[in-house]
C-alpha cells in the first residue's frame, strides 16, 4: 500500500508541477481587464494549493491521507470551473487560454492513467477471501475516475473551442470509452445475476439468515450502483462524441427501471420491446396454459366478490336502517359504503394471490405507503378525522339546515373528507370537514320549534295599548304561529325617535321566514289603517342669519 501511495505521489507530483510553472509563466501583461486578473490570481493559487496538498500526501495517514485526496480532487473541479469561466470571457488572451488547456489535458491525461495502473495492481491483488471488498475498492477507484474523465472531455471541448487541434487526443479518448462502456456493460449484467442468486439464497434461508449472505447482498447491491454509475457516465460522454450507446442506455433501463426520456429514443425503445416481446413469448409458451387459468380464477373471484359486496351493501343498509341506536343518515350512508369496500378489497388480495403475489410484503408494501402518504396528505387526514367526529357526535344530518364555517343552507350529503351544502339561494358549496369540526356549528333545524324575534316602533304620540293590541292581534291570528309556547308582544325601549314593541312569536324552523315576513307586511298595513305612525329618524335644521 505505501508503494502505491509513493508512486501517486511522484506522478503527481510530475504532472503538476510542470503545468503548474507553465501556466505561471504564461500570465500575459495583454489582458488588462481587473475581472480577468482576478480570475488568473485565482488559478495560480488553486494550482499552488494543489502542489502543495499533493506535497502533503507523502505525510498523511488514515483518514487524513483521504481527506487530502479528497481535497485534490475538490480543488481540481474548482480550477476547472475558473478555467471554463475564463474561456467564456470574449477578452481573454487566446494563447494563455491554450496554455491552460493544454496543461490541464496533460495533467489528467496522467491521472487517468495512474489510476488505470493503480486500479490494475488492485485487480491483481485480488484473492477469493477478500474478493468482494476488493471488487467493490476498484468500483469506488472507477467512480473517481468518472470525474476526471468528464473533466477531460470538457477540457477536450475546450480546446476544439480555441481551435486547438486534437483530433489525435479525441480519437483516443472515443475509442477508450467505448472499451470502458462495453466492460461496464458486461460487468453490470454479471453483477445483477449475482445479485439476483444472492437475494434468491437469501430468501430461500428466510429466518435462518447468516449475516454473510445479507453482506453479500448489501456489497453486490452498492457494486451494481456504482459500475451503473460509471456506465451512464460513459454512455453521457459518447453520446455527445456521436456514439451509439442505445444498447448501454438499455441496460441501465433494466438497472433502474425507470422509463426515462432515453426510452423515447428509437433505438432503446426498439430494443426494449424486442426484448419484452421474446419474454412475453417464451413466457407465453412455457406457462400458457397454467397463467390463461389463474387469470380465469382471479377474473372469476372479481366477479363474485362484486356480487358479494352488491349483498353486503344491502344486508347493511336494512340492518342500520332498522337498528336501535338509530343512526344517523350520514352515518347510515357511511357504514353502507364502507362494507362495499372492505368485502371488494378481501376479494381483491385474494384475486392477487391466485396471480402469485405475496400478500405479506404487498401488505407491508401498503403499510410503508400510507405512511408516506399520510406525510404528504396530513390536510386529507385532518379532514378524514373531522368527519369521522361529525359521524360519531352527530351534530347534523341530512336535510338539516345548518349555520357552519360562515355557510348557511341544508346539508345534501357528506362525505369522510367534506360536507356538501346547497345553500338558501340553491348554491351547492363543498367544505371540507376540517373546517366545519374547527367552527361553531348552528344546526337550525335541529330543534322543533324556533323563535322569530321582531321588532316594531310607534310614534310617542301614539296609543301604547292600542298599538299593543293590534300586535297581538296580527301574531295570533297567523295560522303557522304556535300557540304554545305563548308568543312574546312586550313594551321593549323608549328609543330616540320611537317607542319600541318586541314581537316574538314560536313557529316551526322551516317556517322562520314567511311568517317574519308576513308579520311584518301586515303590521305596516294595520298601523297606516289604523292611523298608527311608524316614525322613522328626523333632524331638524335651523338657519340663524345675523
Amino acid at each position: 500500500m505505501l508503494r502505491i501511495l509513493l508512486t501517486l505521489i511522484l506522478v503527481t507530483a510530475t504532472f503538476i508541477s510542470p503545468s503548474l510553472h507553465a501556466e505561471q509563466d504564461s500570465v500575459d501583461p495583454i489582458i488588462v481587464s481587473n475581472e480577468l486578473t482576478e480570475t488568473q490570481k485565482q488559478i495560480t493559487r488553486l494550482q499552488h494549493t494543489i502542489e502543495q496538498e499533493t506535497q502533503l500526501l507523502l505525510k498523511e495517514k488514515g483518514e487524513l491521507r483521504t481527506f487530502t485526496e479528497y481535497r485534490i480532487k475538490n480543488k481540481s473541479s474548482e480550477l476547472g470551473d475558473k478555467i471554463g469561466q475564463l474561456i467564456a470571457s470574449p477578452d481573454a488572451d487566446k494563447q494563455y487560454l491554450k496554455n491552460l488547456v493544454q496543461n490541464r489535458m496533460t495533467f489528467l491525461g496522467n491521472v487517468s492513467h495512474y489510476l488505470d495502473q493503480q486500479i490494475m495492481n488492485m485487480r491483481l491483488g485480488v484473492s477469493q477471501e477478500d474478493s468482494n471488498k476488493i471488487i467493490l475498492a476498484i468500483s469506488q477507484r472507477e467512480v473517481e475516475r468518472d470525474h476526471y474523465l468528464k473533466a477531460q472531455f470538457t477540457t477536450l471541448q475546450w480546446a476544439e473551442n480555441l481551435s486547438m487541434d486534437v483530433s489525435v487526443q479525441k480519437q483516443k479518448l472515443t475509442e477508450f470509452m467505448l472499451k470502458r462502456a462495453d466492460q461496464f456493460n458486461s460487468f453490470v449484467h454479471y453483477t445483477q445475476d449475482e445479485l439476483q442468486k444472492a437475494v434468491a439464497e437469501a430468501e430461500s434461508a428466510g429466518a435462518d439468515i447468516s449475516a454473510e449472505q445479507k453482506s453479500q447482498v448489501v456489497a453486490l447491491k452498492e457494486r451494481l450502483e456504482q459500475s451503473s454509475s460509471s456506465l451512464a457516465v460513459s454512455a453521457e460522454i459518447l453520446e455527445t462524441l456521436d456514439q451509439d450507446v442505445s444498447q448501454f442506455k438499455q441496460t441501465l433501463f433494466s438497472v433502474s427501471g425507470d422509463i426515462t426520456q432515453d426510452v423515447l429514443n428509437f433505438s432503446v425503445a426498439s430494443n426494449l420491446l424486442q426484448g419484452w416481446g421474446k419474454t412475453l413469448k417464451d413466457q407465453t409458451i412455457n406457462n400458457g396454459p397454467s397463467l390463461t387459468f389463474k387469470i380465469l380464477v382471479f377474473l372469476l373471484i372479481l366477479f363474485v366478490t362484486s356480487l358479494a359486496a352488491k349483498v353486503a351493501t344491502k344486508i347493511i343498509a336494512k340492518t342500520v336502517r332498522a337498528s336501535k341506536l338509530q343512526f344517523s343518515q350520514l352515518l347510515q350512508d357511511f357504514f353502507i359504503s364502507l362494507s362495499a369496500k372492505i368485502v371488494f378489497a378481501v376479494g381483491l388480495l385474494i384475486a392477487l394471490s391466485q396471480l402469485g403475489f405475496e400478500l405479506g410484503p404487498l401488505l407491508a408494501g401498503f403499510g410503508i405507503a400510507g405512511v408516506i402518504i399520510g406525510f404528504a396528505l396530513q390536510d386529507t387526514l385532518s379532514n378524514f378525522a373531522s368527519g369521522m367526529m361529525i359521524l360519531v357526535y352527530r351534530p347534523f344530518d341530512v336535510g338539516n339546515l345548518i349555520n357552519a364555517a360562515g355557510v348557511t343552507g341544508r346539508v345534501s350529503h357528506m362525505s369522510l373528507v367534506s360536507t356538501t351544502i346547497k345553500t338558501l339561494d340553491n348554491q351547492r358549496l363543498i367544505v371540507p370537514n376540517n373546517k366545519i369540526w374547527g367552527d361553531t356549528i348552528n344546526n337550525i333545524t335541529a330543534e322543533h320549534q324556533r323563535r322569530v324575534d321582531m321588532i316594531f316602533g310607534i310614534s310617542y304620540s301614539d296609543n301604547i295599548e292600542h298599538a299593543e293590541t293590534i300586535l297581538q292581534s296580527i301574531v295570533e291570528q297567523h295560522p303557522k304561529v304556535h300557540a304554545e309556547p305563548l308568543p312574546i308582544v312586550k313594551l321593549h325601549t323608549l328609543g330616540e325617535s320611537s317607542v319600541d314593541f318586541v314581537v316574538r312569536p314560536w313557529v316551526n324552523p322551516d317556517d322562520y321566514w314567511e311568517v317574519y315576513w308576513d308579520i311584518t307586511r301586515s303590521v305596516k298595513m294595520r298601523f297606516d289603517a289604523e292611523g298608527i305612525s311608524i316614525p322613522f329618524p328626523q333632524r331638524d335644521v335651523h338657519i340663524y342669519q345675523k
